[in-house]
């Protein structure tokens, strides 16, 4: 990408007027960057594409087009840790026909049974049971599909693999095997669409636009949440909490593209409807199964404050966390408490406003706690390694603990 974004970086400065010395003061960065990106370095951070997208009155994605990719790396271990999964999810095709499944009737309860306990572990952290288990469930729910031609069955058969694709999808967006996740995602939606299940669907849709976020798609990943909104808008009298739940959580999804891309009032606007979903739901959701939900007043607080991390109004974000009602652990006895990932999600954003706020051991007690809490989730987490870099700049020496922390995020060993 780094040709063309030097390019479209020095066609939009120049359209605005700007040497790259004004453009890294108005955007408060130093010159470096600017050149850098201009002389087609490699290894530019989002961050700083959103900054110099906002002082230049443009969408992030307006600077970015495809390039030459980078050659992959020859030891990438995920190529053998997800052999199996891969072959479950992507099997060979040739030109025989599929043989079909034979033997006894399948257990459709006993399947959707095996997807919820895999999703408690999704939100546990407990990815490495997962990944063990993932490729026996796909399989197990392909059959099933396959079994069942017509009928109530199918239909039920259907939304069995649509959920059990959903977790895989989640589980491969998190640790960044996009493509793969992206399959599982699409035949996820498909399988929803054809059973008519139109919330198991919008609940794919929520997780492809979290994977589109992931790879910086943003447009498509506002487009397709707005549009599987209008689908799924509750009615104002009768709506279920699921219907609000998912409503909302597809809310989010797009605040957080339209912030991420440089267009704040989208973000607002996408962010007060989250809000007017939570307060119809009153405490948090939860439907880890078929709807992929865990969704009220606190959750949609905590998102809320990712949209100021990205603006870079660190200051925003500490003080909101020390005012706001719903993000006081206190209040989650009445209000109900967020998913793990969201929580910990949460703590990384105050971690990072921490830092730049001048708290740097405030910050880096906030990195300790979450590795000790969360270390399969916490290792996967690319800005929990920024922020370390970031506190370490203002440190002379490192702790035994801080050297431990920056060995498992892989900054230094």
């Amino acid at each position: 990408m780094s040709d063309e974004l030097a390019d479209n970086l020095r066609k939009y400065r120049r359209a605005s007027g700007l040497s790259q010395e004004q453009l890294a003061h108005r955007s408060g960065l130093s010159v470096g960057p600017i050149r850098r990106i201009e002389q087609g370095a490699d290894g530019v951070r989002m961050e700083t594409l959103h900054q110099i997208a906002r002082t230049l009155g443009i969408k992030t994605s307006d600077l970015m087009a495809a390039g030459t990719p980078e050659p992959v790396k020859h030891d990438d271990p995920n190529s053998l840790n997800l052999r199996e999964l891969r072959i479950a999810l992507t099997p060979a095709m040739g030109l025989l026909p599929m043989r079909a499944p034979t033997g006894e009737e399948p257990d459709l309860r006993r399947l959707r049974r095996m997807t919820h306990d895999q999703a408690v572990l999704y939100f546990g952290d407990s990815y490495r049971s997962i990944a063990a288990d993932l490729p026996a469930l796909i399989r197990a729910v392909s059959d099933a599909v396959a079994y069942y031609d017509s009928g109530q069955d199918r239909i039920d058969a259907l939304v069995a693999r649509s959920e059990a694709l959903q977790l895989v999808g989640r589980y491969l967006t998190q640790i960044r095997q996009y493509d793969l996740a992206h399959s599982a995602i699409r035949e996820s939606i498909a399988d929803a669409r054809e059973a008519e299940a139109p919330l198991t669907a919008a609940s794919g849709v929520g997780g492809m636009c979290w994977m589109l976020m992931r790879t910086e798609r943003y447009d498509e990943a506002e487009d397709i949440a707005v549009a599987t909104m209008d689908l799924v808008e509750p009615k104002i009298k009768g709506a279920s909490p699921d219907e609000y739940a998912t409503w909302g959580g597809l809310a989010m999804e797009a605040a957080a593209a339209a912030a991420r891309n440089n267009r704040p009032e989208e973000a607002r606007t996408l962010r007060r409807a989250a809000g007017t979903a939570a307060k119809a739901v009153g405490v948090t959701h939860r439907n880890l199964l078929r709807h992929w939900s865990m969704f009220g007043p606190v959750t949609a607080s905590m998102k809320e404050l990712e949209d100021f991390m990205i603006a870079g109004d660190a200051r925003s974000v500490v003080r909101k966390s020390g005012e706001e009602e719903s993000l006081q652990p206190k209040s989650w006895k009445r209000l109900g408490k967020p998913s793990s990932n969201d929580g910990n999600r949460y703590y990384l954003d105050l971690a990072r406003a921490q830092v730049r706020t001048g708290d740097p051991t405030g910050a880096m007690e906030e990195l300790a706690r979450l590795d000790a809490v969360a270390p399969e989730w916490f290792r996967h987490q690319s800005s929990a390694a920024i922020t370390f870099e970031e506190i370490t700049k203002k440190r002379r020496t490192l702790t035994t603990e801080m050297r431990e922390v920056g060995a498992h995020l892989g900054v230094f060993a």
